[in-house]
């Protein structure tokens, strides 16, 4: 099916969508700018009203996958700028702190969104079938609790000039750890569903979590070691090309092949495009790749936030709904696991100098992240349409919570 085709939208529907994007996304951002609010979170309110209010149909329709690859391209170009911005050896300098608030951040919310479930169970709140149903989904949405998505984050950390602070470093350092983490979490889960589906016992296969860890861990040391390597030497001879444009597209196109060999490697491709970012950081040519860079950011970024918003299914919200009331309880509970369970995780850089509430703040967002765990959960019947629906709820709020929370305590 292409975009004009007669059975589907028009190429005009696309055009005038595209522009509503562009139009609502910066209207409503200049409101919450005026109000000393996060841009981000203007954008994350236009996805909200385009989507959801089906003011642009096109955004509501899971088969139109044109905006959804437009919002991916958008998330890589932002964190490829983040690591533009970002000294790797800085970066390295806050490795510790960073793996104990990426562990905490992932065992806390882990541990209490399992146990939450069974409580909830308990008191009839939620049903399932059976010890096993009940199980399987207490594994997966307190996996999805554990995501974090730093887009989101690194965006607010942006617009307040924070990026080279010691907390902006443990932050993109625990969350670059904390996918790493989160796939071997999804393994282990996908495979005890798998085999339980299957028929077998609930067992799971180490060699394949083991090889998806090396794959993600060699695939991060990899591109740092070999990247340093020829990278500079890279970009002398881009730079010496005549042809108009030749830096700026050089650089995206090392951009979205990081962001292929981090796909590959089972890592989430905006992984790739912050280590492409960081590595060019390092050239003689940084600087003119960053002032050149911001007039496409400022085209592609805002899709993916109003994508974000346009997710959201605001009907769940309804009280006077019977079935609602569930999902709302569930999801409430879930939301305040999710900021808990992150928030503490600041603690973890206890050995330096650094804001603790600002570091659990900027870990709190699940985003896109915690929808693909929801996903599986979804896809494999582990989940019910009502809880996904809770689930969803959850990394809406903890998504719309960080950036205000980030500008009241991060900002002069």
């Amino acid at each position: 099916m292409t975009i004009d085709d007669p059975n589907h939208y028009s190429l005009g529907s696309f055009f005038i969508a595209l522009a509503s994007i562009f139009i609502a996304g910066k209207i409503i951002s200049s409101i919450f700018v005026r109000f000393k609010q996060p841009e981000v979170l203007g954008e994350l309110i236009a996805g909200v009203l385009l989507g959801s209010l089906a003011l642009i149909p096109l955004l509501g329709d899971p088969g139109y996958h044109i905006f959804h690859l437009l919002a991916e391209v958008g998330v890589a170009i932002l964190l490829f700028e983040i690591g533009l911005e970002t000294d790797l050896n800085d970066l390295l300098k806050v490795g510790a702190p960073s793996l104990i608030v990426a562990i905490i951040g992932v065992v806390a919310p882990f541990v209490l969104g399992f146990y939450s479930v069974y409580i909830l169970s308990s008191y009839s709140l939620i049903s399932f079938s059976s010890e096993t149903n009940l199980l399987f989904a207490a594994l997966t949405i307190g996996a999805t609790l554990t995501a974090t998505s730093v887009g989101i984050t690194a965006r607010v950390l942006s617009e307040l000039k924070k990026l080279k602070t010691i907390e902006s470093k443990i932050i993109l350092g625990a969350a670059v750890i904390d996918d790493v983490m989160g796939l071997i979490i999804l393994a282990v889960v996908s495979a005890l569903i798998t085999s339980t589906n299957s028929g077998g016992a609930a067992t799971v296969d180490l060699l394949t979590i083991g090889l998806i860890m090396g794959k993600a861990i060699g695939f991060l040391f990899g591109a740092i070691i070999l990247g340093n390597l020829f990278t500079k030497k890279l970009f002398i001879f881009v730079y010496g090309l005549k042809a108009r444009g030749s830096l700026l597209l050089g650089a995206l196109a090392y951009t979205f092949i990081f962001a292929y060999l981090a796909q590959l490697a089972g890592l989430a491709p905006i992984i790739g495009a912050f280590a492409a970012g960081l590595l060019l950081a390092k050239t003689n040519q940084k600087d003119l790749i960053e002032d050149r860079l911001k007039p496409v950011a400022d085209v592609f970024i805002p899709i993916f936030f109003i994508m974000v918003g346009s997710a959201v299914d605001i009907t769940v919200f309804n009280p006077f709904i019977k079935e609602n009331i569930a999902v709302i309880i569930l999801a409430l509970v879930l939301f305040v696991i999710a900021v808990i369970g992150k928030l503490v995780s600041g603690l973890g850089a206890y050995s330096i100098k650094a804001n603790k509430l600002v570091i659990g703040i900027g870990m709190i967002p699940r985003g896109e992240v915690g929808l693909i765990f929801a996903s599986m959960g979804l896809a494999t019947g582990v989940l019910s349409n009502s809880d996904y629906s809770a689930v969803t709820v959850m990394v809406m709020l903890t998504t719309f919570i960080a950036p205000p929370l980030l500008y009241r305590f991060y900002k002069d």
